[in-house]
């Protein structure tokens, strides 16, 4: 279809859009969902896309220079859209929307309410059970740091063992004093529930109450010459005092608030949130953002509310922010009905919470020259990086998707392949594709490349016949790069070839001399050792080495540790079974200790010490070396 064809057909399309709030998504020739937004008018705010070009960022002109196709969610009201809008952009990450970097589900601290014995742990996932929610963080390395401190003044138990209070002995954590060892009756429910209510109310900045319930307990214990209580106590009282001293901030501040401020640099921006909790405060969290160049702050600052506190399960009643967000009476009415009250949303311009938003800015700033030197920019924009490719590779469209595969093996045994995904110049975990050779025996590594091809690309034949099982299989590849020469480079060809999808553009890139091998030419294309092209095409080819070779390392260990687990004389099929439905798996098997092991069904425990001997694990230098 020409551009003037589809500029008609587009324009009729908006024409034919109702006049009602709703969602919007633009699309390229392929139906990849390019841009995501809310209207409270479809038909206005979509039009305004298709008047005046000059009017539009260079951004939205790059992006209009590509949609194809436009569809549309029709909603009850404005605020019914922007909950459907932050759902959508989560769920398919458009280029051209801002978007937080990392695209996993938030990590937060779980408190298990509906336990008999809590447990505090991480998770990424927010359910309807009965249990206290603590986050979102922006790393699980974030919460582990507060969990650590946590441990230091309560002994809550993390492990996830059945608690009986009849096991012979505690595990290292109680001699550390980091646990209540409740599964030898160390502690009451009562007392253990304390101490669980008492993380709680740390987490939440109520610290001043904690102290004051321990001090009283601390007095009690005194009063009866229970001297030895009374000094625990006094270590945790001091230990809080600690933590209250770190909290402190030189501006006084009342109340619970969340200060949000950044610094941008070019196409990302570094975000940083201030938790203040009862006037302390109690956590910052930083978190990056993309897509963000020829965006204004307002913009880059509504997208983050939106997505942050979409993932949120806490709202505090204040919310103070650099720059104001559009839509602000939508946006607090959206948050308020989350908090199940008011919702304040407030730019500071003088006094004490001035104060603290200058002090996050000033981190903001820092944050983002720390990530300039930990992650520097490309010399290029990704957008002009994935443009000079287009052209040196002779390629029909832009490479906004590139698959990427690698295969792994040693002399064609516990042989496996790759499938890594690169959008927009950044990897897409998600789409990330495993593969265990099945059909090639022996060390040919063109057999096992075209049997991975081919069972990719059949799988999206065969969604096409269904259209309820639609996927991301279904997605086909701007570019389909290969490790490996020309040899490679023919397999593949074969492949697809055989499966009518010879008009995929496939590329080869040899490490000895980074040559690229493409369809079109005999002879080797070579890029500039310093042209941003090849070293993009280097280190999408090297993150499919690293998921081959770590599948591939998974699988040996897996492998190592089942023939082991065969070989303990005593471990028989009944024995093996009852291992596995208590551990779950071998290697978490010789994680164990023995006591673990001879409380399973059926064994002893002289048998759990052959187990554990039998499973010691090896290191990396008791392996063959790896052939790939």
């Amino acid at each position: 279809m020409g551009t003037n064809l589809i500029d008609d057909f587009l324009v009729e399309q908006v024409r034919q859009l109702p006049d009602s709030p709703g969602v919007y998504f633009m699309k390229d020739a392929e139906g990849t969902v390019l841009y995501v937004g809310k209207a409270a008018s479809l038909r206005h705010r979509v039009g305004s896309y298709f008047g005046n070009r000059q009017k539009l960022s260079p951004k939205l002109n790059r992006m209009m220079a590509r949609v194809s196709d436009l569809d549309f969610l029709v909603t009850g009201s404005e605020q019914e859209a922007l909950i459907m809008e932050c759902t959508l952009i989560k769920r398919h990450r458009p280029y051209y929307n801002v978007r937080l970097k990392d695209d996993k589900t938030f990590p937060y601290i779980k408190i298990c309410l509906n336990e008999d014995w809590p447990r505090i742990y991480v998770t990424r996932l927010l359910d309807e059970s009965q249990a206290h929610y603590f986050g979102p963080f922006a790393s699980v390395k974030s919460i582990r740091q507060t969990l650590k401190v946590l441990k230091t003044i309560f002994p809550f138990r993390s492990c996830s063992r059945a608690i009986t209070g009849h096991d012979r002995r505690p595990c290292l954590e109680y001699y550390l004093k980091h646990c209540a060892a409740p599964c030898i009756g160390a502690v009451s429910k009562k007392e253990y529930a304390e101490i669980v209510k008492q993380v709680i109310l740390f987490l939440e900045g109520k610290q001043e109450r904690i102290m004051r319930t321990l001090k009283n307990q601390m007095k009690k214990a005194a009063e009866t010459l229970d001297f030895e209580k009374a000094s625990q106590i006094r270590d945790q009282v001091q230990a809080i005092e600690s933590v209250i001293e770190g909290q402190r901030i030189a501006t006084t501040v009342r109340g619970e608030q969340d200060v949000i401020a950044f610094a941008s640099d070019k196409d990302r921006a570094y975000v940083l949130v201030l938790f203040i909790r009862n006037g302390k405060l109690v956590g910052r969290e930083n978190f990056v953002l993309q897509g963000t160049s020829s965006e204004e702050p307002g913009q880059i600052m509504t997208s983050f509310i939106k997505q942050f506190y979409g993932s949120s399960p806490y709202l505090p009643p204040r919310l103070l922010l650099q720059y104001p967000v559009e839509d602000k009476t939508v946006i607090e009415n959206w948050l308020q009905s989350r908090r199940g009250s008011r919702v304040y949303i407030q730019v500071p311009r003088r006094g004490s919470k001035k104060q603290l938003m200058n002090i996050a800015i000033a981190n903001a700033e820092q944050g983002l020259q720390l990530l300039k030197i930990r992650h520097p920019a490309a010399p290029s924009s990704t957008a002009a990086v994935l443009a000079e490719l287009q052209s040196a590779l002779h390629l029909p469209h832009l490479p906004s998707r590139i698959e990427c595969y690698d295969i792994s093996n040693i002399q064609g045994k516990a042989a496996v392949g790759s499938m890594v995904v690169f959008t927009a110049g950044e990897p897409k975990p998600a789409h990330y594709r495993r593969f265990r050779i099945r059909t090639v025996s022996g060390a040919n590594d063109y057999a096992m490349l075209q049997e991975v091809l081919s069972r990719r690309f059949k799988r999206k034949h065969q969604n096409n016949k269904n259209a309820d099982q639609r996927s991301t299989w279904d997605i086909l590849p701007d570019l389909i790069l290969i490790d490996g020469g020309k040899g490679q480079l023919n397999a593949v060809l074969a492949v697809l070839n055989e499966l009518s999808l010879e008009s995929l553009p496939v590329a080869s890139i040899a490490k000895e001399h980074e040559e690229i091998f493409i369809r079109q030419q005999k002879e080797a294309i070579t890029l500039p050792d310093t042209s941003p092209e090849l070293h993009l095409l280097q280190r999408i080819r090297d993150e499919a080495h690293r998921f081959a070779i770590s599948y591939h390392r998974k699988i040996r260990r897996r492998e190592t540790f089942t023939s082991a687990l065969d070989a303990i004389p005593g471990i028989g099929p009944n024995r093996k079974r009852a291992l596995l439905q208590q551990f779950g798996s071998v290697p978490a098997i010789s994680r164990a200790s023995i006591t673990e092991l001879a409380a399973t069904r059926g064994l002893s425990p002289g048998l759990a010490q052959k187990i554990k001997r039998g499973l010691a694990p090896q290191s990396e230098d008791d392996l063959p070396p790896i052939v790939t």
